[in-house]
């Protein structure tokens, strides 16, 4: 979807922050035994933390390591949503198992044991987040505020 290496920041800021922000209240309700209005509070201490650390790990890494995953199976004639959905995939692949060792490190007791539990109780939220949620969300978002440019594009 972006064009310009300036759209490309923006849409991954974007896709940070809402990714960062559902999987932070997640992890918060799990903590603490359910989801209340708090939650989505205490979620906010968490998030200028570790958005940027997915922004920097997305934009510099994963996104090109997951493009390469993705083409390993997918060809550049399949159906670009399509191709989408298997780049969305292999980005969850690669960053949850990281974010999920950073927040283990910065959050919670380190230890090889805590990060595979928490690695493994997120991996599905991810995936269900990113591919529901949050890939949507943020495409929608990205094209609003891209509309004229993504048309002249065309």
């Amino acid at each position: 979807m972006p064009k310009t290496k300036f759209q490309n920041v923006i849409f991954t800021i974007i896709m940070a922050v809402i990714m960062v922000y559902g999987m932070i209240v997640y992890n918060v309700a799990l903590n603490t035994g359910g989801v209340t209005n708090a939650t989505f509070v205490m979620a906010l201490h968490e998030l200028p933390i570790m958005a940027p650390i997915a922004f920097v790990l997305e934009f510099f890494v994963v996104e090109k390591l997951a493009t390469r995953l993705a083409f390993s199976f997918m060809r550049p004639t399949d159906r670009p949503q399509f191709i989408t959905y298997a780049i969305s995939v292999m980005i969850v692949c690669i960053m949850c198992p990281v974010m999920s060792l950073i927040a283990t490190l910065l959050f919670k007791e380190p230890s090889f044991g805590t990060w595979i539990h928490t690695f493994g109780c997120n991996m599905p939220m991810a995936m269900f987040w990113q591919m529901l949620y949050c890939g949507p969300l943020t495409r929608l978002i990205f094209r609003t505020l891209f509309r004229k440019q993504l048309a002249e594009a065309k």
